[in-house]
C-alpha cells in the first residue's frame, strides 16, 4: 500500500490548487482524478465557456465593425470551430495542470476515488494510505423533477458546450451566472433565447440595479426574459421541444429545439464512502469547521461539498488555507463576506460585499455612490457604454460594504474592491488613490466621489 502525507481527491481548482500548495510545504502528496486535471473549471466550466464567450464578443466586434469605422463585407461564423477552439483552450489547460503536477512531484493516481475508514482511499480496488485525506470532488449540473435532462433536449451545461449543432431556438431556465453567460453566447451566435427565471428579477443574487440594467441590455441585444416564471413540465416527444410555464398571468407554453437547465449545482458526495466513515453531511453539503476539518479526524473537504460560496477561487482559497493549517501555520479563517462574485456575459457583471438592500436591511447609515459608464471617457472610446460602477459605504466610519459593477471589463476591475476592504480602506482614501486616465477602473473613483458629493464628471 503506497503512503501519502495528504491525498486529494480530485483535481479540480480547489483540488490541484492544494495538492500544489501540499508540495510545497513539504509533504509528500497525491491526487486522485477519474477523468481530467482541472476538474470540471478548466475542461467544462470556467475556462471553456470564457473561450466560447470571446469568439461571441469578437463576432459582435464584427457585426459592428461600422461603429468603428471599418468596413467587414459581412460578418460569418462557424459554430463548429468555435466548439473546437473552446475545446482546445481547455485542453491545453488541463495539460498545463499535468506539468504543475510533474513540477510539484504530485503523483496522479487516475481512477475513481473513495474514502475508507482507517485514513484510507480505494482508487478502483487499490488501497492508498495518508496522514490526511482532503475531498475536493466538486459539483454537477443539478437537475429538477419538472426538467429531468436527456442530454440532447433538455440538457446541462455540458453538453450546451457542445452540441453538435446550432439550435434555433433555446430556453434557459435559470439566469444566474451559468445560465446568462450560455444566453449571451447563443444569442450572440444567432439562436433565438428565452431565459425563465424563477425570481423576480434575473441574476437575483445581485444588487437590483445591476439586475435591471442587465435585462435591459439583454433585452436589447434580443433575449426575451421571463421573470416570476417557472417550467413546470417539458415536452420532449416532437422534433423539438415543448416548456410549460407557470407565470403570474397563466400558463403558457414555449416552443424551442432545447431547453437549458442551468439552475444551479449539486456537489458530488454521493458513493465516495462518507458514510463507511461516518463523515457528517447536512443534505448535499459535508460539514466542516472554520479550517475545513470534518467530524472524523484526518478527513478534510473543500470546495463546492462544502457550505461555502461555489466558486473556482473560493475552493482554491480554502485548500491553500487547509493545508497551511494541517503544517501548522497561524491562519486566519477564510472571509466568505469578502468573496467577489463575477458573471461574464456582456456586459459582465462584478459584486463584493453588500447590495444595497442587505446594507439598509443590516441597519447601517449609507452613502452611496453611482457612475455610469455612459460618463466615462474609456467607454465612448471603446464603444462599451452600458453599465455603471456602484458603491456602498457606511455613512459613520467610512466602511466600504459593497462593490456592483455591470460594464466591459469590470470582472477585471473588481479585486480593487476587494483588496480595499481587506485592508479596511475607507472612502476617502480610495478618493486620494490617483486612478489612471482613460480607463474603466477611474469608474471606481468617480463612483466613490458621487457617494461623497465630491465627482467631477458628473
Amino acid at each position: 500500500m503506497s503512503k501519502y502525507d495528504i491525498i486529494v481527491l480530485g483535481s479540480g481548482p480547489g483540488g490541484y490548487v492544494t495538492a500544489i500548495r501540499a508540495s510545497q510545504l513539504g509533504f509528500k502528496t497525491a491526487v486522485v482524478e477519474k477523468e481530467s486535471l482541472g476538474g470540471v473549471c478548466l475542461n467544462w466550466g470556467c475556462i471553456p465557456t470564457k473561450a466560447l464567450l470571446k469568439s461571441a464578443q469578437v463576432f459582435e466586434y464584427l457585426k459592428h465593425a461600422e461603429d468603428y469605422g471599418l468596413k467587414v463585407k459581412e460578418a460569418e461564423h462557424d459554430f463548429d470551430a468555435v466548439v473546437k477552439r473552446s475545446r482546445g483552450v481547455a485542453d491545453g489547460m488541463s495539460n498545463g495542470v499535468k506539468f504543475l503536477m510533474k513540477k510539484n512531484k504530485i503523483d496522479v493516481i487516475e481512477g475513481y476515488g473513495k474514502v475508507k475508514p482507517g485514513k484510507k482511499v480505494d482508487v478502483d480496488g487499490k488501497e492508498y494510505s495518508a496522514d490526511h485525506i482532503i475531498i475536493a470532488t466538486g459539483a454537477r449540473s443539478r437537475e429538477l423533477p419538472s426538467l429531468p435532462q436527456d442530454g440532447k433536449k433538455v440538457i446541462g451545461y455540458r453538453q450546451a458546450m457542445t452540441l453538435d449543432k446550432q439550435p434555433k431556438k433555446m430556453i434557459v431556465v435559470g439566469s444566474g451566472a451559468i445560465g446568462v453567460e450560455f444566453a449571451y453566447f447563443y444569442n450572440s451566435m444567432g439562436t433565438e433565447v428565452t431565459i425563465v427565471e424563477y425570481m423576480d428579477k434575473i441574476v437575483p443574487v445581485e444588487d437590483d440595479e445591476v439586475s435591471k440594467q442587465l435585462e435591459r441590455s439583454f433585452k436589447k441585444s434580443g433575449i426575451k426574459i421571463m421573470t416570476s416564471a417557472e417550467v413546470t413540465s417539458v415536452d420532449t416527444s416532437g422534433d423539438g421541444v415543448k416548456a410549460t410555464v407557470k407565470t403570474k398571468k397563466g400558463e403558457e407554453v414555449l416552443e424551442a429545439d432545447i431547453v437549458l437547465s442551468a439552475v444551479g449545482i449539486k456537489s458530488n458526495i454521493e458513493n465516495i464512502g462518507l458514510e463507511d466513515v461516518g463523515i457528517a453531511v447536512d443534505r448535499d453539503k459535508i460539514l466542516v469547521n472554520d479550517y475545513y476539518q470534518t467530524n472524523i479526524p484526518g478527513y478534510y473537504a473543500i470546495g463546492d461539498v462544502t457550505p461555502g460560496q461555489a466558486l473556482a477561487h473560493v475552493a482554491s482559497a480554502e485548500g491553500i488555507l487547509c493545508v497551511e493549517k494541517i503544517a501548522g501555520m497561524h491562519v486566519e479563517a477564510l472571509d466568505y463576506g469578502n468573496i467577489p462574485g463575477c458573471t461574464y456575459c456582456s456586459p459582465e457583471v462584478a459584486s463584493v460585499g453588500l447590495t444595497e438592500a442587505k446594507a439598509k436591511e443590516q441597519g447601517y447609515d449609507i452613502k452611496v455612490g453611482k457612475f455610469p459608464f455612459s460618463a466615462s471617457g474609456k467607454a465612448s472610446a471603446g464603444g462599451n457604454k452600458d453599465g455603471f460602477v456602484k458603491v456602498i459605504f457606511d455613512a459613520k466610519y467610512g466602511e466600504w460594504l459593497g462593490c456592483h459593477m455591470i460594464g466591459a471589463g469590470v470582472t477585471d476591475m473588481i479585486a480593487e474592491a476587494v483588496l480595499g476592504r481587506k485592508l479596511e480602506t475607507t472612502g476617502h482614501e480610495v478618493l486620494k488613490a490617483v486612478h489612471p486616465h482613460p480607463t474603466m477602473s477611474e469608474a471606481v473613483m468617480e463612483a466613490v466621489a458621487d457617494a461623497y458629493d465630491e465627482v467631477i464628471h458628473l
